[in-house]
């Protein structure tokens, strides 16, 4: 039997049976911490993470301080450097790293600087200078809920179609989110139609801000490291089993998250206006 299913993305509970397998890692790709707008330790991460037999790669907002906590306490718990970096036109991209050497290197040399006021806000640079900052380092590039979040961001396609966003753009991705806690399945389904239009990999998290919600979506691929595991994504070998929360458990989340933000309501009202005017007309 395959280690791996045909299907590579499985609208599923994961089980053991499919994320506990010799030669087999299996991971949570987008989660975050009480070092960005939730109230999960990373501590508490690790314990469930270990419990679940599966990996993890905390991907706080515009913030690396999570991911170093958990890669230097991890203990027998893969764990994948990574950040989620909230782009000035719109788009969210997980940035996933090798060695948390990299991560901290392109953190301090290109995203603390360009931070707004507000921690989660989009920074002050666009997608196309993300990317750009990302080359030369053992990385790669996913769009998070590609489909998903209308009213506060409308995703790198629709940043294309209004002209806001290089056509050209896409292709220099490594992969999408194609299945996103968070989002409903119209969107996840969606965002798995673009990635296969485009020759993308596919990855999947929770999107996870309550604990309970860990590892309720998995990326998994035949690897024995993170190395591996990131190549294998890029390679598109790799599967992606979980399914979406259901609207009685988001707004569990919304609540949760929601005293994070109230400090910087203003701040947060005007980069949504300033991204609405950027997707309507264009340019910066």
């Amino acid at each position: 039997m395959p280690i791996l299913p045909p299907n590579p993305v499985l609208f599923k509970t994961p089980t053991p049976e499919e994320t506990a397998r010799e030669g087999h890692l299996a991971a949570d790709l987008h989660v975050h911490t009480n070092h960005s707008d939730s109230f999960t330790r990373v501590r508490d991460l690790l314990r469930s993470a270990a419990r679940q037999g599966v990996g993890c790669a905390v991907t706080d907002h515009n913030q690396v301080n999570g991911a170093v906590e958990a890669c230097l306490a991890a203990s027998g718990v893969p764990v994948i450097p990574g950040i989620e970096v909230s782009a000035d036109d719109g788009p969210h991209l997980l940035l996933y790293f090798s060695v948390l050497s990299d991560l901290t290197d392109f953190y301090r040399r290109h995203i603390e600087r360009k931070k707004r006021d507000g921690p989660c806000l989009a920074i002050k640079m666009t997608t196309t200078e993300i990317l750009d900052a990302r080359e030369g380092y053992h990385c790669i590039a996913a769009e998070a809920h590609p489909c998903g979040y209308v009213f506060l961001n409308r995703g790198m396609q629709e940043g294309i179609a209004r002209g806001c966003i290089e056509s050209g753009t896409i292709a220099r991705l490594d992969a999408l989110e194609v299945i996103s806690g968070g989002m409903a399945r119209v969107h996840n389904l969606s965002a798995t139609d673009l990635a296969r239009t485009h020759g993308l990999g596919l990855t999947g998290g929770t999107d996870s801000h309550l604990l309970r919600d860990f590892g309720g979506v998995v990326t998994c691929a035949e690897a024995e490291n993170v190395e591996e595991f990131l190549e294998k994504i890029v390679r598109r070998k790799s599967v992606v089993i979980g399914q979406e929360r259901n609207l009685a458990e988001k707004a569990m989340m919304g609540v949760a998250v929601l005293p994070h933000h109230l400090p910087y309501t203003l701040p947060i009202l005007k980069g949504c206006v300033c991204q609405r005017l950027l997707r309507r007309y264009g340019g910066r």
